[in-house]
């Protein structure tokens, strides 16, 4: 048991309760008939072999730059060396714009209850942000989620019954606004009177997360017990994968959400000038509220994952630890449908083709949207695929 939950105060937990969400618990899932047994044993024994890669996939050999293991892109090695922050954002049209998106590296978007939906940032380089909000409560499955960058994970509350059992292990460091049995917020968030709801006015900043992992004895370096340093199978920067080597891609330059995110109306449009897929949210750009730069995207991925309803308040939990089931990677304005598998909640997830070879990404920024298989929708190019049954599917 974590030595914060001797921290709890009955006002500051009954304050939590106010914060709705689910904890996520990995289900035994069960592969489709697609993806037989012999094929996940070979995807598994690829990956266990990626990390002893002397050469880049390309089969090149390995420059001498550093680079990130989020996007591709050469960074710092002291940046390199630290862990990332995950930062809970609200969807809320009100709570628009937001700070700090222009640092995100890969960006998430998953249902909750009530049809609304929650974004997290995963940001590498993040210690000279000035404003970072505003921040809302988690679920547990983003916690999960977000545990395979080894990340300070970054909330403001979340629903003791369904968060506790994840925020009590000790393999997270987490800081939370709201203080009490789900851990301490150690002077890390600051309120700003923006004329919005209460709710909307929760920020921090690198400053003050900095303190505030001071105050709770949380290393800012990667922990190499917890560290993966593979997250995604990239390209080499020069040499883009247009996906058009796999006989299924298809063209892919509108992506609709709405059919799993009602609310947000999530949806990306591709710009072949620079390459990139620009989101909207409520049919408007989502833009940095500092910059005002709109959140673009060299790579965005749809992963379909089991879920299930828990509490009495339409709580969904839904399974990011799984193989098998089906996703959908999409880059340089074409789709190509995928399987997907993760092994552990410190490992990274594996996009691989039918014939078990894995897709590379091009080097830049990730979207991905996790929506519920059997239920959700989502639409390319005007044609709505469902999820169930084989990839690509029309909806009749």
């Amino acid at each position: 048991m974590k030595k914060r939950l001797s921290m709890l105060i009955p006002v500051a937990a009954a304050f939590c309760l106010a914060f709705t969400g689910t904890v996520s618990s990995v289900f035994a899932a069960n592969a489709p008939a697609a993806v037989t047994a012999k094929q996940e044993t070979a995807v598994m024994a690829a990956d266990s072999n990626s990390s002893s890669d002397k050469k880049t996939d390309s089969g090149k050999k390995e420059d001498k730059v550093t680079r990130s293991i989020l996007t591709n892109k050469e960074i710092d090695p002291e940046i390199a060396k630290q862990r990332p922050i995950a930062v809970m954002y609200p969807i809320n049209y009100e709570a628009q714009p937001q700070y700090g998106l222009s640092n995100v590296d890969v960006f998430y978007e998953m249902i909750e209850e009530g049809s609304m939906s929650r974004q997290m940032g995963i940001i590498q380089d993040w210690q000279n942000i000035g404003q970072i909000g505003n921040i809302r409560s988690t679920r547990s499955y983003f916690v999960l989620e977000a545990m395979r960058y080894d990340p300070i994970m970054i909330h403001f509350g979340g629903p003791i019954d369904w968060l506790i059992k994840v925020t009590d292990r000790d393999d997270l460091d987490n800081l939370n606004g709201v203080g009490g049995v789900l851990g301490g917020d150690y002077g890390a968030f600051y309120r700003v009177d923006n004329g919005k709801a209460m709710e909307h006015t929760a920020y921090t900043s690198s400053d003050y997360i900095k303190n505030a992992c001071a105050n709770a004895g949380y290393t800012l370096s990667i922990r190499p017990q917890y560290y993966d340093s593979r997250q995604f199978y990239f390209n080499d920067e020069d040499d883009r994968n247009t996906l058009e080597q796999y006989e299924d891609s298809i063209p892919a330059t509108n992506i609709d959400m709405s059919g799993a995110f009602p609310v947000t109306q999530s949806s990306l449009v591709y710009n072949e000038e620079d390459h990139k897929y620009y989101k909207y949210l409520y049919g408007e750009p989502q833009v940095d509220a500092v910059t005002g730069e709109q959140m673009a995207f060299d790579n965005v991925i749809i992963q379909e994952a089991k879920f299930k309803y828990v509490g009495n308040h339409g709580y969904v939990d839904l399974d990011t630890i799984s193989r098998g089931r089906n996703a959908y990677v999409l880059t340089e304005g074409r789709c190509v449908p995928a399987h997907w598998w993760r092994k552990d909640v410190h490992k990274h997830t594996t996009y691989y083709y039918k014939d078990k070879s894995r897709i590379h990404l091009n080097t830049g920024k990730t979207m991905i949207f996790i929506i519920r298989d059997h239920l959700d929708t989502f639409s390319l190019d005007g044609v709505t695929y469902s999820t169930q049954g084989d990839p690509l599917t029309p909806v009749q």
